[in-house]
Parts: C-alpha cells; sequence; structure tokens
C-alpha cells in the first residue's frame, strides 16, 4: 500500500497547477510524484478528467491516478478574489505549470510578465497544442490532432487502411513528459542565474520528435514514409507474428547475430544465403519485407503461443507474446517492480495505478495518496499555504471566489 510520507528528489519544490484533461494533469502528476508539493487549482465544475475514463461505485478511477500526491482546491478564475487567491499562491510558488489556450491566462491578469514581477524565480510551464507563437497558437489542440499535424498519424496503421491512432494519450503523455523535464531544467538553470523563465510545451512538437530519422530523409532523398502496419519501418523480420491458438508473438530479429538465430531455430539456413535477406539493408527493402514476413509468418503458425515464446527465449530472440491488461496483471515482472501499486481510497479501499518512473536509487519518489476529491484541500490550503483566518475563508465562499466542499 501507500507510504504517506514524502519522498523524492523534488521534495521542497512547490508546484500550482491550472491544468485540464491529460497532458497538464500528467506532467504535474510526475512532478507529484518525485516528491514535489502540487496544489490543482480547479474550477467550480471541477477538471473534466474526473468525468474521463472508466468509473467503478461513482468514483472515476482515472482521477485517483493522475491527480494522486496532488491537493485539489477550488478557485473560480472568473471572480476578481479568485484570481487574487491564484495570484497568492503563485507568489509562493517554484513551478507554475497550465495547459490553457494560449492567451486566456493573460485576459485574467495570471501572464507570465505579471507574476514574475512578483515572484522572479517563477518557472511557468506552458502546454498547448501549437505552442505561444506562431500562426496556429491560437487554434484547439488535443493531442489526437497534433499527432496528425506531426506527420505520426500518417503513418500508424496499416498500409491498405485509413490512418489510425493508439487508442491511447499518447502525446499527451509524451507531452507530459517533456514538459516535466523543462520545468526540472528551467529550475536548474535557475540555481545558476536567479530567474525563472517559460517553458513552452506544444503537443505537436512533442509528436513531432519522433519524426527525427523521418526528417533528413525526407530533405536528401525525398523520402515520404508509408505505414507499415505492425512492421518497424526497414526493418525486417521485425513484427507481431501469428500462433496456432489465435495468438500474436512480437519477434525482433534486428541485427545479423539475431537473424542467423532465429533462422536456426526455423530450420530454414538457405534463407542466410538468399541475397533477398542477407543484409540488414537488404532485409528492409519493402519487397524483401513482405517475402521474410510471411516466411516467418508461416513458421510460427505452427506453434502455440506459449510454445513459440519458450523456443525464441531459449534461443537468445527478442520476443515477447503481445499483452493484454489481464497478461500485465499476472505477470510477475510488473509485480517486481512494482508497476501495479495499490493506493488506498477513501471509498473503494483501494485502486491499482502504475508505479512511479524514473526510479531513483538514493531518492525515489512515491504515492502518498490518491487523487483527493474536487476541492478537498480548499480549506487546508487557503489557511496553512496562505494564513488566511477562517472569516476570510467564508467571506470568499460566500462571494463565490472558492468553493468548499459540502
Amino acid at each position: 500500500m501507500t507510504d504517506t510520507t514524502a519522498t523524492g528528489p523534488l521534495l521542497g519544490l512547490k508546484v500550482i497547477e491550472i491544468c485540464t484533461t491529460i497532458a497538464g494533469p500528467a506532467c504535474a502528476r510526475l512532478l507529484a510524484d518525485m516528491g514535489a508539493e502540487v496544489i490543482k487549482i480547479e474550477p467550480p465544475e471541477g477538471d473534466p478528467v474526473r468525468q474521463m475514463g472508466q468509473h467503478y461505485q461513482g468514483e472515476s478511477l482515472y482521477a485517483a491516478s493522475i491527480l494522486r500526491n496532488k491537493r485539489s482546491i477550488v478557485l473560480d478564475l472568473k471572480t476578481p478574489e479568485g484570481r487574487q487567491v491564484a495570484a497568492d499562491l503563485i507568489a509562493q510558488a517554484d513551478i507554475l505549470v497550465e495547459n490553457n489556450r494560449p492567451g486566456v491566462l493573460e485576459r485574467l491578469n495570471l501572464g507570465y510578465d505579471t507574476l514574475s514581477a512578483r515572484n522572479p524565480g517563477l518557472v511557468m510551464v506552458r502546454i498547448s497544442g501549437y505552442g505561444q507563437t506562431g500562426p496556429y497558437h491560437e487554434r484547439p489542440g488535443y493531442g489526437a490532432i497534433c499527432e496528425a499535424v506531426a506527420g505520426v498519424r500518417h503513418m500508424t496503421g496499416d498500409p491498405d487502411r485509413p490512418p489510425a491512432r493508439v487508442a491511447l494519450a499518447t502525446t499527451d503523455y509524451l507531452s507530459s513528459v517533456h514538459a516535466a523535464f523543462g520545468a526540472v531544467a528551467a529550475i536548474h538553470a535557475r540555481q545558476r542565474t536567479g530567474k525563472g523563465q517559460v517553458v513552452d510545451v506544444a503537443l505537436y512538437e512533442a509528436a513531432y520528435t519522433q519524426m527525427e530519422p523521418v526528417v533528413p530523409a525526407y530533405e536528401k532523398l525525398g523520402v515520404i514514409p508509408q505505414r507499415e502496419g505492425s512492421n518497424l519501418p526497414s526493418m525486417a523480420p521485425n513484427s507481431s507474428y501469428p500462433t496456432r491458438d489465435g495468438a500474436w508473438v512480437l519477434i525482433a530479429a534486428n541485427s545479423q547475430p539475431t537473424w542467423r538465430r532465429l533462422v536456426a531455430l526455423m530450420q530454414q539456413p538457405e534463407l542466410l544465403t538468399d541475397p533477398r535477406f542477407e543484409t540488414i539493408q537488404a532485409r528492409g527493402l519493402p519487397d524483401n519485407m513482405r517475402a521474410i514476413d510471411a516466411i516467418v509468418a508461416a513458421w510460427t503458425r505452427g506453434f502455440d503461443a506459449a510454445d513459440l515464446e519458450a523456443l525464441l527465449r531459449q534461443g537468445e530472440l527478442p520476443c515477447t507474446r503481445v499483452y493484454t491488461i489481464a497478461d500485465i496483471y499476472a505477470d510477475p515482472h510488473f509485480q517486481e517492480r512494482d508497476m501495479l501499486v495499490q493506493v488506498a481510497h477513501p471509498v473503494l479501499g483501494h485502486t491499482t495505478q502504475t508505479g512511479v518512473v524514473p526510479r531513483f536509487s538514493a531518492t525515489p519518489g512515491n504515492i502518498r495518496h490518491t487523487g483527493p476529491n474536487l476541492g478537498a484541500d480548499t480549506s487546508n490550503v487557503l489557511s496553512q499555504t496562505l494564513g488566511l483566518s477562517a472569516k476570510r475563508i467564508a467571506e470568499l465562499n460566500q462571494s463565490g471566489a472558492v468553493h468548499l466542499p459540502t
């Protein structure tokens, strides 16, 4: 179960989060997992992420995880007093994480120039679809839209079908990692300069970083890569192959040594001297890729998945069956590495969540508590962090600037 004592390399950092949905909350959750104190400012209706994903007994399972290790305070930033409370909290913070459309916080008088005049060391992490500048900066942009702009969607799926998507918020989570990295890099720079700065993270640019090998190849060779399905472009055999019992096993025989070991297991030595397959480059040509994949698939269909996986591992081939979430729950490696953590929950008893990544040998992060109910910490934050009296908190609640839980 969870340890309520904060640990981690970011212990002592104070973070304010003004974010909704995925990329921003995931970034702040990464910081919180590493020990930072995170206060999440939510609107009266709450972060929409509380309504996303699966619910159990009326409780959001997604919110329990992505909002973990944070404190929730409800402020109505449309009111002057609500904005003042937010500004007072940010004045004490090291990092502000926000993922509103560019210009929104400026219209609320919470732009970086205003905030940094009061708190020169503030690092402001800004996550948006297209960044804070450029002709598209005002466009709304979700991760799925931005990975299409970045060229990633064009390359995803089977070659004879429309562009596909991974049924997960991959671009949002990739962006959250870039944002968290930018935050701690800016804090490191502050140690030298004494000044904070803005970290501008665009979802389309985070997705675009995956295009690293594609960009120079287009300039020099005019290559526009197409969808390869489950294959790794220009690399074979590296794909998911069918088995006799209807499962799939992924085999990655990328190098010459692994290729030779696979051929030995297949007992088809003639493949080693076939000019189509003799080199990595030859096997990566489109026609040759299709040919070798068909040969490997015909061989794998002769085995059940468990037997094939055991044979491949014995032959020291990089391989795995394609896991479902049920496979993950049953897998001893996930258990040993604490990737299935039971986190106490006030209503459900506990929820099982993904573990803390990455791992530190000396100052590991941890999961201290589940995601709080909307506004659960409003009173404590106002009294303990800002030092407001009970009378003043009641006045703010009466005015609608803050919302105390009922």
